[in-house]
């Protein structure tokens, strides 16, 4: 992109009142974002929805200067970028509505035919949820192409973040400010290690202020660049609802790990999965038999098969064919068993889920033996 394009991106950035929806709105209608400024103010204020405040604030000068010095923060520092008109910029960031017009990234970031899944949950993270969090991400490095996405903070966050760095996972943290600073200071120990196992990216512009009202844009990306949210744990109200509410309007998966009813940073998470904003799942097998994900068959853990569970007539039809004829594909199974799809796949689940069979790669199922 030209230089005078990139200033021009700075300056609607920089710009009240419009956010990314309005910025591509203007470059649509402009054919770029440098015509913008080219461009007749009445030809711009038949746009619908940009009044005349918003056409004040857009050719007001201070935000040309203001984008003239980013730039030159972003040239001294070597800062990496992607606009929104980059062929590199990241697919599932770009499916979103709101995706950010340009943003900022440092570290070793490789999203390219990779599954991104992000991981967000409540800073006053309980021991059973950091215990939870890490034999899960510990479990789903047998994924070698899985990237960890969370928002650095306390809790549940960096706990993700080094659970994906202990498993030899790519990890990629979001932040709400500026990539000139780190918060919480606490965690400036982690930033080497979080730039060589993956990297820092952020929509915001050096000496940003850390504001809460920066969290929503913050979240949005998070939610923007995954494949798919968890939510670990979570009060009734936090930021990490409000990712996986953005995840759920961008029609990504969402998960929930359920707890008990009077359990404060479980309620977030039941409250999810009882308005079917979520699906529950208590293990990284759940995640990966709802995404679709293989998991070679030499990488998988055995679980061990529970004695005498209770089965019903659909499930032991399902068990005895396997029995009878080994490992079957599931539209195999579908057609042989007598069971539509979707429904074959919800018992498939309840046996897998009473470690009675195991999926394999290519949605092939069979017995654990």
């Amino acid at each position: 992109m030209k230089e005078e394009d990139l200033l021009a991106l700075l300056a609607l950035q920089h710009t009240p009142n419009i956010g990314d929806i309005t910025a591509k709105k203007l470059i649509a209608h402009c054919g770029s974002p440098s015509a913008i400024y080219k461009e007749k103010k009445h030809k711009i204020a038949h746009i619908e929805r940009i009044g005349s405040t918003i056409l004040k604030n857009l050719f007001d000068p201070i935000h040309r200067k203001e984008a003239e010095r980013e730039w030159q923060y972003i040239q001294d520092n070597h800062i990496k970028y992607y606009t929104f008109f980059d062929p590199d910029y990241p697919a599932n960031l770009k499916q979103i509505i709101d995706a950010p017009i340009i943003f900022f990234y440092n570290g070793n970031i490789d999203l390219k035919n990779k599954k991104t899944l992000s991981i967000v949950g409540t800073r006053q993270v309980t021991s059973y949820g950091r215990a939870f969090c890490e034999k899960f991400i510990e479990e789903l490095s047998a994924l070698e192409d899985l990237v960890i996405i969370s928002g650095f903070a306390y809790g549940v966050d960096i706990t993700a973040h080094k659970a994906a760095m202990n498993n030899g996972l790519q990890t990629i943290a979001c932040l709400a400010h500026g990539l000139d600073i780190i918060y919480p200071a606490s965690h400036k120990k982690y930033v080497s290690e979080v730039k060589n196992n993956g990297g820092f990216i952020t929509e915001f512009w050096h000496k940003s202020k850390f504001d809460r009202k920066n969290f929503i844009g913050r979240n949005r990306i998070i939610a923007g660049l995954s494949d798919a949210t968890v939510v670990i744990e979570s009060a009734l109200k936090g930021g990490s609802l409000v990712t996986a509410d953005m995840a759920f309007s961008y029609d990504r998966d969402v998960f929930a790990i359920p707890g008990r009813a009077d359990d404060t940073y479980s309620q977030g998470c039941n409250q999810l999965i009882k308005t079917d904003k979520a699906r529950l799942i208590t293990s990284a097998a759940d995640l990966v038999y709802y995404m679709g994900w293989e998991i070679e068959e030499t990488s998988a853990k055995p679980i061990a098969a529970e004695l005498f569970v209770e089965l019903s007539e659909e499930e032991e039809k399902i068990i005895t064919y396997l029995k009878e004829h080994g490992k079957q594909t599931l539209d195999d199974l579908s057609r042989e068993c007598s069971f539509p799809i979707h429904k074959l796949s919800n018992l498939l689940f309840q046996i897998e889920m009473k470690g009675i069979i195991r999926p394999l790669p290519g949605k092939v199922f069979a017995l654990i033996s």
